[in-house]
């Protein structure tokens, strides 16, 4: 028995009759083909869920019944990653395993040993809007009710300054002494995860983010690659915390 698709819909109705249309309507009608009777699940992306019955299914749209809806709560404690650009559709990757492991918002870090650059302009946009494509679409396949939110790139300056208001910061590193598992991790606010680029963090950039407060760790022996480090280590917080309670 398989689990009934997820959809997004923003805003989502408390109960009673809904349309996807759009993207959404298109994808149920066309690549689904939904029929009525058929279940469903719905959600804005902010915690709101409903369970739908399919009623009617057009070209284009679908209308539902909403039969049922909830409020997920937000997992805690909220992790954030901080993903080094990375060349390729290895970031898009990366943004889709940790979407799926659960991750709650993406901070694309131009690190100093990136090769993608992401420039100012059209181009970069673009490349950030793949980015959040990609975060939308795996968390619809995860069948998650809250969407990652993917902000705007940033500098190891502006890096550091969210590692010191976090309530704990991590940066990955396969030489670092403590492991993840050792580490006394908050229970609840926001845990920053910091994962560098293919060529590796620089020494600079490790003694500003420590400076700031982060804690540099180790996942276990294997050096991980830059995009499915982030998932593996969303898979050893969910043991380690709550968030899979």
């Amino acid at each position: 028995m398989t689990t009934a698709p997820l959809f997004l819909l923003d805003p989502l109705p408390e109960a009673g009759p809904a349309r996807l249309d759009g993207p959404e309507g298109r994808h149920a009608a066309t690549v689904k083909r939904l029929r009525p009777g058929e279940t469903v699940l719905l959600c804005d992306g902010r915690g709101g869920l409903a369970h739908a019955v399919v009623d009617t299914a057009g070209r284009d749209t679908v209308d539902l019944t909403i039969t049922a809806r909830a409020d997920a709560d937000p997992p805690s404690p909220r992790v954030v990653l901080a993903q080094a650009l990375v060349k390729g559709d290895r970031g898009e990757l990366a943004v889709e395993l940790a979407t799926e492991a659960g991750v709650d918002g993406i901070l694309p870090w131009r690190a100093a040993r990136c090769v993608a650059r992401w420039e100012e302009g059209p181009r970069g946009e673009k490349a950030l809007g793949r980015w959040r494509s990609t975060a939308r679409e795996a968390a619809k396949q995860a069948r998650r009710p809250w969407l990652p939110v993917v902000e705007q790139p940033v500098t190891t300056a502006a890096l550091a300054r969210r590692v010191a208001g976090a309530d704990l910061a991590v940066v990955l590193h396969e030489a670092a002494p403590e492991r993840l598992a050792d580490l006394a991790l908050p229970p609840r606010g926001e845990l920053l995860l910091v994962v560098g680029p293919e060529g590796g963090i620089t020494d600079a950039e490790i003694g500003t983010l420590v400076e700031a407060g982060a804690r540099p760790v180790r996942l276990g022996p294997e050096v991980l690659r830059a995009s499915t480090a982030a998932a593996v280590a969303l898979g050893a917080l969910g043991v380690l915390t709550a968030r899979w309670g």
